[in-house]
């Protein structure tokens, strides 16, 4: 327990709190619009489905403050700057921003559910009031004009039931002619569009359709903004006139006797605006810098087409700076004027370019690769505009006195910038490369090469251990390393360093790490799937000492 502490209480905490927030609001608004007097006629109408609607509109209201702050990719880097002084557990949290963003995400579409099914039946129990279906009191409290009485306020109207006609109707005409209602169901369906086609299934295999569908986001905000201008929950304004106690028996006689005015009701004010105008403001300021930047210029440097279908773009941008493992965002106008893509940046930031590699994953890519084949030698390429950089795990590497560097296929990009970098450094690197077929070496195997030439150079070969592992290989390939074992380069990638086939003994390999540096702290990096993720911090957590003085562990995951 205490090991898993290291690694993840800071995150456990921040989600404990989140949570007691949204049981906090849920819990104060449900028993304030279940317990309040100024609501007991709006309950006789509605009951308990008054406060089942009302408070996860406040769940709701706080998320939707927090949801677009996640993505504020510009303001999590000046955090994160800002946060440099600052435990690197701190930073940690930052590159949980995505996996923050679902989450809340997640409590939005739960209080949309509760919420959408209390108010239908809301409207349903306000149209038979109206229709008279209920006791007298209800069909007193229907019947209430539209009348502003002595009240200067203009939402301060006399009566409580939206539904204003005694014309036969179905609650769905209500729901689609009402702005409460018309707004309801509008941003409903953008948020079952935007949380189903981000289903992962969906975002990597249709990534345009997430992406598209995902910019409903400012339908939602809108209507969202807009909903509670309906005023549909209503409470009552005169009570120091009305006493509810003596009158709520007395309906008939209501306008006729002193102690029994006429009841008055008024709805609103809207609050949304006052969660959201906020979080709206710094996005927009977020979208306009990256429009500045778009706007900036970028020349090609050098364009190369690497094996396996691999793109690398070698580009200059003035006032251009970078750290290692940090990534940039690109969008290419010829493909599509909207879509903007992460690609790690695969250059070292002692050159004076900056360089991303590109493998073939989907339409953007394979039309991006497209483009580059059929351009004549020596040509600049298409527009392209470039946001960033921006930070991630990876910006820490040099903080760990030894750093554990693990990547699966082309997650390999983050750490090839660590890896030329490597020499300004002092630190203990351990690099894995994790590939399914051998072609995906091809591309990454001239940096090793170019490691390993110069380790030796400098006398300095156990300064960097690094193994490649092949997880797919057929009999073939198995019978053609066994033949030619006996080589001084590996038959694969031409590397010093053999190729293992299989996957990772990562007991073995922690516990290896934790022998040659029993005093250590180590930083633990992976670029690769979540399954290998949880492989990881589960291995981090078990090997880690709780004596500050011994070995420990600290997980950290590329997120994009």
């Amino acid at each position: 327990m205490a090991n898993w502490i290291i690694n993840n209480g800071l995150t456990a905490f921040i989600l404990v709190v989140w949570m007691a927030i949204n049981i906090f609001l849920f819990l104060w608004f449900y028993f304030f619009y279940d317990l309040g007097d100024e609501y007991i006629y709006t309950r006789h109408l509605l009951g308990s489905a008054l406060a089942w609607a009302r408070a996860p509109a406040a769940v709701l209201n706080f998320n939707c403050m927090l949801i677009l702050l996640p993505v504020c990719r510009n303001l999590l880097s000046l955090i994160r700057g800002s946060f440099m002084c600052c435990g690197r557990t701190m930073r940690k949290q930052l590159d949980k921003n995505i996996s923050f963003h679902k989450l809340v995400a997640y409590m939005i579409a739960l209080m949309t559910a509760v919420h959408m099914i209390a108010h239908l039946i809301n409207v349903e129990w306000y149209n038979n009031s109206r229709r008279g279906s209920y006791d007298e009191l209800s069909t007193a409290l229907s019947n209430l004009e539209d009348d502003n009485g002595d009240d200067d306020d203009d939402n301060a109207t006399t009566y409580l039931n939206p539904i204003r006609t005694t014309d036969i109707q179905t609650p769905t005409y209500f729901v689609f002619t009402s702005i409460a209602g018309l707004t309801g169901v509008i941003i409903t369906l953008a948020l079952i569009l935007i949380i189903t086609s981000s289903m992962e299934v969906i975002r990597r295999s249709y990534f345009e359709v997430f992406w598209y569908t995902h910019h409903l986001f400012v339908v939602f905000f809108i209507g969202l903004v807009i909903h509670g201008t309906g005023y549909i929950v209503r409470k009552q304004w005169n009570m120091e006139l009305h006493n509810v106690t003596f009158c709520r028996g007395r309906s008939s006689d209501w306008g006729r006797i002193p102690q029994c005015p006429v009841p008055q009701f008024k709805g609103g004010p809207a609050q949304t605006w006052w969660w959201v105008i906020g979080p709206m403001v710094l996005y927009i300021f977020e979208r306009v810098l990256r429009f500045i930047r778009y706007t900036q210029a970028v020349t090609y440097r050098k364009i190369v087409l690497h094996p396996s279908k691999v793109l690398e773009l070698q580009l200059i941008k003035n006032g251009f700076k970078m750290e290692v493992g940090q990534y940039v965002f690109l969008n290419c106008p010829q493909i599509s004027q909207l879509e903007w893509h992460p690609f790690t940046m695969t250059s070292a930031p002692e050159e004076d370019f900056f360089a991303v590699h590109i493998r073939s994953a989907g339409d953007w890519t394979d039309k991006l690769i497209d483009i580059m084949q059929t351009l004549p030698e020596g040509a600049q390429g298409p527009k392209m505009g470039v946001d960033g950089p921006f930070g991630t795990a990876s910006e820490d590497v040099f903080d760990y006195e030894v750093s554990m560097l693990v990547g699966a296929g082309i997650g390999v990009t983050p750490f090839a910038s660590i890896l030329k970098s490597i020499w300004y450094k002092t630190q203990d690197i351990y690099f894995y490369w994790i590939c399914r077929e051998t072609h995906a070496f091809e591309w990454f195997a001239d940096l090793l090469q170019g490691l390993e030439k110069e380790m030796e150079e400098r006398g300095m070969a156990d300064f960097l251990t690094y193994k490649l592992y092949l997880t797919g290989w057929d009999q073939a390939q198995a019978n053609h390393a066994r033949i030619h074992s006996d080589k001084d380069t590996d038959v694969v990638t031409g590397l010093k360093q053999k190729t293992n086939y299989g996957r990772p003994a990562w007991d073995k390999e922690f516990e290896q790490v934790r022998k040659e540096n029993p005093t250590s702290v180590v930083g633990t990096f992976l670029c690769g799937p979540a399954v290998l993720a949880k492989i990881l911090g589960k291995k981090c957590a078990k090997y880690s000492d709780v004596d500050p003085r011994k070995t420990r562990f600290y997980f950290n995951k590329e997120n994009f």
